[in-house]
């Protein structure tokens, strides 16, 4: 899909693409920080319809729910095309040793060789979350390996 880049003086830029139903969809990202979305009736880029008003927290927020089943979708691609590499899922639930600690507490990627590349939270996605990242009772661990690395993660998880 091509995304085009507009320069918009004083405003910010424009991001424009045209969705399988042939409709031209924008982003407006302001200066402000605050982001629009429209959509042109016609062919005149002026004739923008604002769809939706977003502040820069909602659209990260919008931006986060929207990329999650896209980060699921990139790490089932990339496990399809390198042999021997899968991505699970591990629940840390409320009795695991690691609710409230750390994720550099469990030491999973010196322990198995794999890595967990994602957190999620309810709607929220921690992507490439770092050692001092708190574990929740309840996270959503999304990890990269072999299946033997995935379930020492799982093992650890759980205690």
């Amino acid at each position: 899909m091509d995304v085009s880049e507009v320069l918009l003086p004083g405003v910010g830029l424009r991001y424009e693409f045209v969705n399988h139903e042939g409709d031209r969809v924008g982003v407006v990202a302001q200066r402000s920080g605050e982001f629009e979305l429209v959509v042109y009736p016609g062919d005149d880029p002026d004739e923008a319809h604002p769809v939706l008003r977003l502040t820069s927290e909602e659209a990260d927020a919008l931006a986060e729910i929207l990329g999650a089943p896209r980060i699921a979708e990139r790490f089932a691609d990339l496990t399809r095309e390198v042999p021997g590499l899968s991505a699970g899922q591990v629940e840390v639930r409320s009795d695991s040793p690691f609710a409230g600690r750390m994720l550099g507490d469990t030491r999973a990627r010196t322990r198995t060789g794999a890595s967990i590349v994602a957190v999620v939270r309810g709607e929220d996605v921690i992507a490439s979350p770092g050692p001092v990242q708190p574990l929740e009772a309840g996270d959503v661990l999304v990890v990269i390996g072999t299946r033997e690395g995935i379930a020492g993660v799982q093992r650890i998880i759980q205690g």
